[in-house]
């Protein structure tokens, strides 16, 4: 395979070596476009392109982390979301934000979009006690729902 430049893949595994990187990450190439700076929503937003040829999309986390030494913030202010593959793959456009505060990004940005990258909590109890305490939920209203425990069965 041709890795442009009179490259061979030996060189790249070398260079990936070095920087302990990964391959994918070393060969996809980020650049943006339409950079705009919105300072009545504290964020920078810009449609990102990445240039991956024959191999699959990098992740979120990985766009995150090369935006973050791109514009020198943290990964943790940046919002990458919305990324389609064009046809044929190789390449991938999508959007980005990148707050000035974690507290602004948590104030702004939809809650679906902050928990894409929190982790996931586990969900208490099975299907079926859930389902009872909706169904037990119903009935009462008011402060009395909240007292409601998950075990708690017609009062006992």
């Amino acid at each position: 395979t041709d890795f442009g430049g009179g490259r061979s893949k030996q060189w790249y595994q070398r260079r990936v070596r070095a920087n302990n990187l990964s391959l994918a990450f070393v060969m996809a190439t980020i650049r943006t476009r339409k950079f705009i700076t919105n300072r009545i929503l504290n964020r920078r937003q810009m449609v990102v392109d990445i240039i991956h040829p024959g191999k699959a999309n990098l992740s979120k986390e990985d766009v995150k982390e090369k935006l973050a030494t791109m514009y020198r913030t943290t990964a943790d202010v940046i919002m990458p979301f919305g990324f389609r593959t064009d046809f044929g793959g190789g390449r991938s456009t999508g959007f980005a934000l990148i707050y000035d505060n974690v507290d602004a990004m948590k104030k702004i940005e939809p809650k679906y979009r902050l928990a894409r990258f929190q982790p996931k909590l586990d969900k208490t109890g099975g299907r079926r006690q859930r389902k009872e305490l909706k169904n037990r939920k119903k009935k009462v209203t008011g402060k009395k729902k909240s007292e409601l425990g998950s075990c708690r069965r017609n009062g006992k």
